[in-house]
């Protein structure tokens, strides 16, 4: 379904599923700001494409989509008894999980749905598949959930009238509801703290200018895009007070993996004295990646740098393009993260368990 934008880009889902018709329903991102096209996917080569093409992106919306897509395919899946379902449920996993290798939270996600059906191999196939619908369900609304807390943290690291710059879009685009970076800003908004943001136009997919500016405006908060390029001369003006973005995959040492860009960002954040936030959920800290060098960087095609926004090719032909999509910045750079159960800070090592701990205890509470 494709209709213009006729409402607030905000009315819409960014991801949902539509029990009626078996469907993921995600907002096609790559057709925005001039368009708002809903689509819904029901084939697991439409699903990957979907998170392939960045027509569903940011970690959090990633991980919703897949989980609702695995448990479409589990849907599908002919099987009768346990055995033959769980192979052909590893093969729809693997297949999905290849479609964005640098975000931990596609797998996250895959791998808490396939824990759902290892933790329940004495039930029937239908059996397990309703419990795969649950689960979906319950990750989509612990999304909410864990954006709002990441916002109330955030918001305890800014006073009102304060500037602040993000890069790409971590919003409620790249979430179900809130976002990760925006949502001290969007919490801030609802308490009248008057923020001023300047969101990086992020090339070269333009995320920061098509998504974050237009969502920020259609909320009623004052935005500036500026080129990414400008960061440093903002700061130098005095005119930001912090730095929220969020993140991909966060190493055990607090490195972080973001898009390309946003190392530049702390860089100059630093040089100025400008605290650097990093917005990470929980489910995109990965304790078993060491440091930010084993983080996998994924290369996305030139094209995207020298043909994709321009009505002729800005480059000559044959010329080497290098497109890595993210960048990984050094956790030295980083004045904290915010979870949905608190800032960790240096040393990372450290306070990265200990969020942990603090999840585990809270997850234990909740069962009890």
């Amino acid at each position: 379904m494709s209709e213009e934008t006729k409402k607030s880009i905000m009315d819409y889902d960014t991801v949902a599923l539509d029990e009626e018709n078996h469907a993921l329903v995600i907002i096609d991102q790559t057709q925005l700001p001039y368009h708002t096209e809903i689509l819904s996917l029901t084939k697991q080569e439409d699903i990957w494409n979907a998170i392939y093409l960045l027509q569903v992106r940011g970690a959090p919306a990633i991980g919703v989509a897949a989980a609702i897509g695995i448990y479409l395919a589990a849907r599908e899946i002919g099987a009768d008894g346990f055995d033959d379902f769980y192979a052909e449920f590893q093969k729809a996993k693997d297949y999905l999980d290849s479609a964005r290798p640098t975000a931990v939270n596609l797998s996250w996600a895959l791998k808490r749905m396939e824990q759902v059906v290892l933790e329940n191999k004495e039930k029937t196939v239908p059996e397990i598949v309703e419990l795969l619908h649950k689960e979906a369900i319950e990750i989509r609304e612990e999304d909410i959930w864990v954006c709002k807390m990441i916002g109330e943290y955030g918001l305890s690291l800014v006073k009102p009238d304060d500037g602040l710059l993000t890069h790409c879009n971590a919003g409620q685009l790249a979430t179900v509801k809130y976002g990760t970076a925006t949502a001290p800003m969007y919490l801030g908004h609802e308490r009248g703290y008057n923020f001023r943001i300047f969101s990086d136009e992020t090339r070269p997919l333009l995320q920061g200018a098509r998504l974050t500016s237009f969502e920020l405006k259609e909320s009623g908060l004052d935005v500036t895009v500026i080129c990414d390029n400008m960061s440093a001369t903002v700061m130098r003006n005095g005119w930001v007070d912090a730095v929220f973005v969020g993140c991909d995959r966060v190493a055990a040492n607090g490195d972080t993996a973001n898009k390309i860009g946003t190392s530049m960002v702390a860089l100059a954040a630093k040089r100025y004295g400008v605290p650097m936030y990093i917005c990470a959920p929980t489910s995109t800290i990965d304790l078993n990646t060491l440091t930010g060098k084993e983080i996998h960087i994924e290369e996305r095609p030139a094209e995207e740098v020298v043909e994709m926004w321009y009505k002729k090719r800005m480059a000559p032909e044959g010329v080497k393009v290098f497109n890595p999509a993210f960048d990984v910045t050094d956790h030295d750079l980083i004045a904290g993260i915010v979870t949905e159960y608190g800032i960790a800070r240096a040393p990372y090592t450290e306070s990265l368990k200990e969020i942990f701990k603090k999840k585990e205890e809270a997850l234990k509470a909740k069962k009890m």
